[in-house]
């Protein structure tokens, strides 16, 4: 287990460029097995995750082409299928939750899959009942192994359907379409999922030949098609990765600009922040963010104490809550965070209240920071990243505190944020990764 040491007080400067977007690659490059065809894919994130999800397609004998750092040419001609039933990619798989993702196109296009019990972050409950019963509708069939932990779907025939999903979940929608583009008929899905790295998906899927109407809405129309074909796709920016970064210049009191940072496709990310006080200036497609000692917390029209809460896409995403808490325990107000999805998300705030911060953790979903203004360094400590979020968060926090923090387990951080530590060191940070 490998650990960050992370002198605090430092204030950073300089030019940041955000990674690939993580989420989006999973399901980007879960999508080659849908064709035969050659499939070149830029803008890849080195991290654990994708990483991971392209070890698995190399065991399943898909070709893989680096011809860069961050750009890949896939070829799925010659899948082995029965190797998505072997003991090693059970475990490896069990391993990356979004491994689901492979579900999807190997039921559209070999007519089986697994799923493994869902790995990755310990956030809560993170239910595959939207996917399983998207799958029967087109479909498919499945049953529960007890034994290996893993569900076995086999789909003879899938047929078009209309579907309203239970939630608006992101992986679900994009699993449901992968295997509904190459379906016999027509499948509508109300209720679907629109983040812009869904309408990524649907957009390559539309280059490779994929009929689908209604893209950027919860109501998507696909039309099923015989065969796909070879395409090229980019990766957007890292909507997280921007979002951490935006919080990290305001916590300590650091210069950064973000380069190419996508703003068109952030949301209400700006925003959000804007409500916590931070500035920032939008430069063609970067944000600068000057140095700021003091940032002031927006209240309600009516005076009320401000609240953040996560919500579905256009809403503000729930990745981002971690890194706001700890934002504002250095702002001057007081604001209530609503982590609506995950019931375990905000269990790290003990962390930050150790460190110095003033936090009531009203319940598993809500917490209330008072702002100490600066009046009151956080302190380092010793503390351990439970999720890839809160351990970004933890990483801000140690920055800004007095003395030196250690933060274990940081493979939960390298899951998701690209050679964290060098970059942050370039910006004047002095990150240590020890072993």
């Amino acid at each position: 287990m490998s650990s960050f040491v992370v002198p605090g007080g430092v204030k950073l400067r300089g030019e940041i460029v955000p990674q690939g977007a993580k989420n989006e690659a999973l399901q980007i490059i879960s999508a080659v097995l849908l064709t035969s065809e050659p499939v070149t894919i830029s803008n890849i994130p080195d991290i654990v995750d994708v990483n991971l999800l392209i070890e698995l397609l190399v065991d399943m004998g898909v070709k893989v082409d680096r011809q860069s750092p961050d750009t890949c040419v896939f070829i799925a001609d010659d899948v082995n299928v029965d190797h998505i039933a072997s003991e090693n990619f059970r475990k490896k798989s069990g391993r990356l939750r979004g491994a689901v993702m492979l579900a999807g196109p190997m039921l559209a296009r070999f007519k089986k899959a697994y799923i493994p019990k869902p790995g990755g972050d310990k956030i809560g409950r993170r239910k595959l009942d939207t996917h399983i019963i998207g799958f029967e509708k087109l479909g498919a069939h499945f049953h529960f192994d007890e034994g290996n932990q893993q569900f076995h779907l086999t789909a003879p025939r899938l047929t078009g359907t209309y579907m309203l999903l239970d939630e608006p979940s992101v992986t679900g929608t994009a699993n449901i379409l992968m295997a509904a583009v190459l379906a016999e008929g027509t499948t509508t899905i109300y209720n679907a999922a629109c983040e812009p790295y869904l309408q990524q998906l649907c957009k390559m899927l539309t280059r490779m030949g994929a009929k689908i109407s209604g893209i950027g809405s919860n109501l998507l129309v696909v039309e099923g098609v015989a065969k796909l074909h070879g395409t090229s796709h980019s990766m957007l920016p890292d909507m997280i990765e921007v979002g951490s970064f935006i919080g990290l210049a305001a916590m300590t009191e650091s210069e950064l600009t973000i380069k190419n940072a996508g703003i068109a496709n952030l949301g209400l990310i700006p925003e959000k922040f804007g409500l916590l006080g931070i500035d920032m200036e939008f430069r063609g497609d970067d944000i600068y963010i000057p140095a700021q000692e003091v940032y002031n917390i927006q209240e309600n029209m009516d005076g009320s104490v401000l609240t953040i809460s996560d919500h579905p896409w256009p809403g503000f995403t729930p990745d981002l809550l971690s890194i706001v808490l700890v934002v504002a325990t250095q702002a001057r107000g007081s604001v209530l965070i609503h982590q609506k999805m995950f019931e375990s998300r905000l269990f790290f705030v003990d962390k930050i209240m150790e460190m110095g911060a003033q936090i009531i953790l009203c319940d598993p979903h809500r917490a209330t920071v008072i702002g100490l203004a600066r009046k009151h360094a956080l302190r380092g400590i010793t503390m351990s990243s439970p999720d890839i979020r809160a351990g970004v968060a933890l990483l801000i926090a140690a920055l800004s505190a007095e003395g030196t923090s250690t933060i274990q387990n940081i493979e939960q951080i390298d899951r998701g944020y690209q050679h964290i530590d060098s970059r942050l060191n370039a910006l004047g940070a002095n990150i240590s990764r020890i072993n």
